[in-house]
């Protein structure tokens, strides 16, 4: 019988697919991760996202120059560049990785380095400076939609991030070199950092607008961004011809779950398969299910509290530094966080190795220096404001609470006023006084955190909080020179500024992470807020 098209298609409608379609079936899992908040900015622009929240999914879809090792300890590896060298103490040249897709599938080159890190993106109207002089911008000018409307605070968050950079200029197709204003011993960790993320030259050009592109950004990443909904969800695809191998999940959603008891709830009920933000008391409960663990511990990020010194009760250095002696550090560590954490020696850490400063130490818990301070001072019992969120930090509540009531019996009158996001706590305004914050070290030299935090280019004096001219003056020279041995005499003198002299900050305690999962889930936690779900950090 001769088989006509008719028969064959009426045939095959009503027959099981050959086993050859159901090998090619895609059985790889959609994954569901419960989180606090996805982006504070409620954008996926790390120029604009510059956060915990932010680091945490940034990976997932944008990659930098140089890549961090997740699963080791931070260590640099290479990433979109296959190598790099010095050329001298300005420039340093890269070797771009070579077959490399971006989500929109062009293929990845010297040009998307030149525009990602081209004066219009990053920086508007602002200008890299040596010794006080404004240089001319050098850098690849180009024009799209999406520039028009950058948001003022990008080239802040830019020039913080990159004082004094000058330029990308391009040798060839797979080759860049990345040109500084200023001598930089520090150039290859700022192009390791959260915000020096490569997207695509050609998607931010035709973007209808900078929002646009900042809610949909195209990058070369593991996973690419199907859907953002502020507030509420984030949906990624994986991308399958990714350069580092297949991504093992099909759909990864971050959803926003605000309240920990519902986080964990849905991960026991099966709604996610991953819990984030975690305090330290729910961990044994968790754990009594024999099905699910918590992975997680100390991340270099230390929590602090900040000062703003124009707040007419913290003019005077001696109540802000009484604030400092005033915190018991070691009962919120052991009773908080049930000793998984610890107090660390001020604004540093250990893994900056020769420019870690020995022996320098948080201001001892001391409430009769405190009180002696407070005393000295003339304070009059002016109160205090505290400008609180609700447990964006983790055991946020508890521990202003706590911090309050060490502050009371040390003469200071500190009261909470609750806010609902970080537009209100910035606010200015004769009532801002103190806030809660935390401070990573990108990389390890400090400028990665006390000059790019607290400097003149820094967030603190951005928001008009604090500034001390010696300071600032310190922080220039820190960025530009290259004596090791001077450079660690400066950041020594930093601390003794901002933390005793003149506070800025108190620092709490370090900061740690955990994350509840599904225990069948071969994945490991790495020691930063960052998520990896590349294919060699998964099995099931």
């Amino acid at each position: 019988m001769r088989l006509t098209r008719r028969h064959a298609l009426s045939v095959t409608a009503g027959a099981s697919l050959p086993r050859i379609a159901i090998a090619q079936a895609d059985t790889r899992p959609t994954i569901t991760v419960a989180v606090q908040k996805i982006a504070n900015s409620n954008t996926l622009d790390a120029l604009r996202e510059q956060s915990n929240v932010g680091t945490r999914m940034m990976t997932m879809f944008v990659e930098r120059l140089i890549d961090l090792n997740y699963q080791g300890q931070l260590e640099t590896k290479p990433g979109l560049a296959t190598e790099w060298k010095r050329i001298d103490d300005k420039t340093v040249e890269f070797s771009l990785r070579k077959g490399v897709k971006m989500h929109n599938g062009d293929e990845f080159t010297a040009e998307d380095v030149a525009a990602s890190f081209s004066p219009q993106r990053m920086f508007g109207e602002t200008r890299p400076t040596v010794q006080g002089k404004t240089l001319p911008l050098t850098g690849q000018i180009i024009t799209s939609t999406a520039n028009k409307d950058l948001p003022r605070e990008i080239p802040p968050v830019a020039r913080r991030l990159f004082p004094a950079l000058d330029r990308v200029e391009i040798i060839d197709r797979h080759t860049v070199r990345v040109i500084n204003a200023t001598p930089d011993v520090t150039l290859e960790g700022r192009l390791s950092a959260l915000g020096a993320g490569i997207v695509s030259q050609r998607a931010f050009n035709e973007a209808a607008s900078w929002l646009d592109y900042a809610r949909k950004p195209v990058g070369s990443g593991p996973y690419k961004v199907r859907e953002f909904k502020p507030d509420t969800s984030l949906t990624m695809d994986a991308h399958d011809d990714y350069w580092g191998g297949r991504p093992p999940i099909k759909t990864l959603r971050l959803v926003e779950v605000p309240e920990v008891s519902s986080r964990v709830n849905g991960l026991l009920a099966g709604e996610f398969q991953f819990a984030c933000d975690i305090p330290p008391d729910q961990i044994r409960d968790i754990e009594k299910n024999a099905a699910f663990e918590v992975q997680g511990g100390t991340i270099p990020n230390h929590r602090i509290t900040t000062f703003d010194k124009n707040h007419a009760p913290l003019r005077d250095p001696r109540v802000r530094l009484a604030m400092a002696h005033a915190i018991d550090r070691k009962s919120i560590v052991e009773s908080l966080w049930e000793g998984r954490t610890r107090v660390p020696a001020g604004l540093q850490w250990e893994f900056y190795g020769d420019m870690f400063v020995q022996g320098w130490t948080v201001p001892e818990f001391d409430i009769a220096k405190a009180r002696d301070l407070v005393k000295a001072s003339g304070y009059k019992g002016d109160p205090i404001t505290y400008r609180l969120i609700n447990n964006y930090y983790t055991n946020q509540v508890f521990t202003a609470q706590a911090l309050v009531e060490m502050w009371r019996q040390a003469g200071l009158n500190v009261q909470i006023s609750m806010k609902e996001n970080w537009t209100q706590i910035f606010e200015r305004g004769p009532e801002r006084g103190i806030r809660d914050w935390s401070n990573s070290a990108v990389f390890n030299d400090p400028v990665s955190s006390i000059v790019s935090q607290h400097g003149p280019n820094g967030e603190q004096q951005q928001y008009g909080e604090w500034t001390n001219e010696e300071m600032n003056r310190l922080s220039l020279e820190l960025e530009t020179s290259t004596d090791r041995a001077r450079r660690k005499q400066v950041f020594a003198r930093m601390l003794q500024i901002t933390e005793r002299e003149d506070p800025a900050y108190t620092v709490l305690h370090q900061n740690a992470t955990f994350t509840a999962k599904r225990k069948d889930i071969r994945w490991k936690a790495a020691p930063s807020f960052a998520m990896d779900f590349r294919a060699g950090n998964w099995g099931a």
